[in-house]
């Protein structure tokens, strides 16, 4: 599927990475969006979102932190990734890309993260902060989803 929106500034992969490092160390708070004072996973990818260009396309609803459970058969997280990334279908990803997990592997989708390295990926850990974690076979068979910001190149 493709994006929605009409962003045609061509992005590198590299670019999205700074963007993404730049978040390292902000603190966990949940449903925040704030680089330096505070984030979660999906705070994280829509501030790089932000500082590649500029104003969000959606804004989350409020959400507690066991919100993905209470909508049986449906997908948020992944269907706000679909309607504002390109997704990737052959299952393959790169650095830049966004990857959407789920936590338990029967469960809903409900966290997110951006490719760093080829076994690599930044994302904010709950209850510490943005970090860079290895992309070891627990995340891997987790994997939900593989998507790739408008107009990477």
């Amino acid at each position: 599927m493709t994006a929605t929106n009409s962003f045609t500034a061509v992005r590198s992969r590299m670019e999205i990475i700074d963007a993404a490092r730049d978040w390292i160390d902000t603190p966990y708070r949940h449903q925040a969006s704030a680089r330096g004072a505070g984030c979660d996973c999906l705070g994280l990818v829509r501030g790089v979102w932000r500082s590649l260009y500029g104003d969000e396309p959606e804004h989350p609803p409020a959400y507690t932190p066991d919100w993905n459970e209470r909508h049986q058969g449906e997908e948020p997280l992944l269907g706000a990734a679909r309607r504002n990334l390109i997704e990737r279908i052959d299952g393959r990803f790169e650095p830049g890309d966004v990857l959407v997990f789920r936590v338990t592997t029967d469960g809903p989708a409900k966290h997110c993260g951006i490719v760093s390295a080829p076994e690599q990926f930044i994302h904010a850990y709950a209850g510490r902060k943005v970090v860079e974690s290895w992309m070891n076979r627990w995340w891997q068979m987790r994997i939900a989803g593989v998507f790739i910001f408008p107009g990477a190149e």
